[in-house]
């Protein structure tokens, strides 16, 4: 099949690698304009773009909104067969769903119909599921209410970051989509009409979304760090300044919410069950650093909490 692939960052990139290696035709990828970044702000082409700079041959499309005109006009010329998509970040409008013959076919990083939307593997670690996966469905104007083509399950381990298991959920469905093109080509994959039942949504987080309440009781708290740890990370106050957790441990140690105990070793501070150690944190302005560390350099006093300004 003649193929247009949409995506923008690097957990794109594995799909993309993957299409490039089955026996599809790939014509060209829609992504994202380029976006400033680093320190100096200046402006860098996305992951799927800079991938598809060095293969040659592949036309590279960046509309500012898939609704441009111009780009509608250019898809229509492409005529692609099907457009397979791998979190590309933008609103497609029915008159793009409409041009490819075999409609657009996203992978999704959820067992569906749980978590539709931007951040469903970071909900699935912070909502405390024991099972995750990927599925290929046909986009429709509804948000990832489209039919399924084909699913796959990933267990969610105990120190399992919303980037370990994007990795890995990364290469599974990699195979998961090219699988489904072949069926969608050959004419033996039907998709079937997700169920009413057991539908969660998962909005991108924000920042707001990943401050720590040190009220709430241990385990909790350690799910929010792991689904927001690498992205957008973890947080509470230390000094009147934000200070991001990257990784806690259980412990079996009684401390009031906030308060902190610190030893040549390891820092502790309390929670609203049992304290929890922090491994690794990430000072405002700082790189990630080990916590003991962190609190050595700060020389914490008895009257220095967590979460208070």
């Amino acid at each position: 099949m003649r193929l247009v692939f949409a995506g923008t960052p690097e957990v794109s990139v594995t799909a993309l690698e993957a299409i490039v290696a089955s026996g599809h035709e790939l014509v060209a990828v829609v992504t994202r304009p380029d976006a400033p970044a680093g320190r100096g702000r200046k402006l860098v082409a996305s992951p799927v773009a800079q991938y598809a700079e060095q293969l040659g041959g592949v036309e590279i499309l960046k509309p500012v909104k898939p609704s441009d005109p111009d780009f509608l006009a250019r898809l229509k010329e492409i005529d692609p067969d099907c457009c397979p998509v791998v979190a590309y970040g933008g609103l497609l409008p029915q008159a793009a769903l409409d041009i490819p013959r075999h409609g657009w076919i996203n992978l999704h990083f959820s067992v569906l119909p749980a978590w539709r939307g931007a951040a469903p593997v970071q909900h699935s670690i912070i909502s405390g599921d024991d099972v995750t996966g990927a599925s290929t469905f046909r986009i429709v104007k509804a948000l990832d209410a489209g039919p399924v083509y084909g699913v796959l399950t990933e267990p969610i381990g105990p120190k399992d970051t919303a980037g370990d298991l994007l990795t890995r959920l990364s290469v599974s469905g990699a195979k998961l989509l090219v699988d489904t093109l072949d069926g969608i080509e050959a004419g033996v994959l039907q998709a079937v009409e997700q169920p009413a039942d057991g539908v969660t949504i998962a909005p991108k987080l924000t920042v707001e979304d990943a401050e720590i309440n040190l009220k709430h009781p241990a385990q909790q708290i350690d799910r929010l760090v792991r689904g927001c740890n690498p992205a957008p990370g973890a947080w509470t106050t230390f000094r009147g300044e934000r200070l991001k957790v990257l990784a806690t441990a259980p412990t079996d140690d009684e401390l009031a919410p906030g308060v902190l105990e610190a030893t040549k070793s390891s820092v502790k501070v309390g929670t609203g069950s049992k304290a929890i150690e922090l491994v690794t944190v990430q000072p405002q302005g700082k790189k990630p650093m080990a916590g003991a560390d962190w609190a050595r350099g700060v020389r914490i006093t008895a009257d220095d909490q967590l979460g208070s300004e």
